[in-house]
């Protein structure tokens, strides 16, 4: 059973759109699905939700740490709250896929996710679960910090806000616990294909038709 939801990103409105708080846009729309309010939790440096299920209450939570130190707010609110590794949901931005595609995995290392190593260290287990929703990779390694914090554009935005809206299909099996029911409908959910452009269409000429002028500049 899941008891936290996780979503990483970095506060302020300069980083809001850009691809490293993927996990941000996450647990927004979890939070807007189960009908939780956000309130700033100062204590846990975090912006903070709960709400009161027939299994149990459940948080939702976003660091307000930056990045680096979100394990921070994290590590505090399961001690605090007696919530095991297992059942923490960290929802973030993963390079290794393509925008549109969207991964469950439990445990594991992290990557070279900064995120990710810290809530590593400070929860001291790897043994929570986490949900990749992939940003795309710009190809070289020198590049991925410009990559992620940058906003993507507007067709990749897109896929990825459409992968986090099918990722909500398995909401209730996460929360139930269901991990193997929701792990097969997370990744049995096929982004859609994209349509062939259209052929642009091509007025026959007429008769008194001199030859066509080329484009202004």
């Amino acid at each position: 059973m899941i008891k936290l939801l996780v979503g990483l990103g970095n506060p302020g409105p300069e980083y809001e759109a850009t691809r490293h708080n993927a996990g941000f846009w996450w647990v927004d729309e979890a939070a807007r699905k189960l009908g939780a309010s956000w309130a700033l939790e100062r204590g846990y440096r975090a912006l903070m939700a709960r709400v009161n299920l027939t299994s149990g209450p459940v948080w939702l939570l976003k660091p307000q740490t930056f990045m680096n130190l979100s394990g921070q707010s994290v590590a505090a609110l399961a001690r605090f709250y007696k919530i095991a590794p297992q059942e923490i949901l960290v929802a973030h931005d993963e390079l290794d896929l393509p925008p549109g595609q969207v991964k469950l995995k439990h445990g594991g290392g992290h990557a070279g996710h900064n995120g990710l190593r810290d809530i590593h260290a400070r929860l001291g287990s790897p043994d929570y679960w986490r949900l990749r929703l992939g940003i795309g990779h710009p190809g070289g390694r020198g590049e991925v910090v410009g990559w992620v914090l940058r906003r993507p554009p507007l067709d990749e935005h897109i896929a990825i806000d459409q992968a986090i809206e099918r990722s909500m299909g398995a909401l209730d099996l996460l929360l139930a616990g269901d991990m193997d029911a929701a792990t097969q409908r997370i990744h049995t959910t096929r982004p859609p294909r994209p349509k062939p452009p259209r052929p642009a269409a091509v007025d026959a000429p007429t008769a008194g038709d001199g030859p066509a002028k080329p484009p202004a500049a």
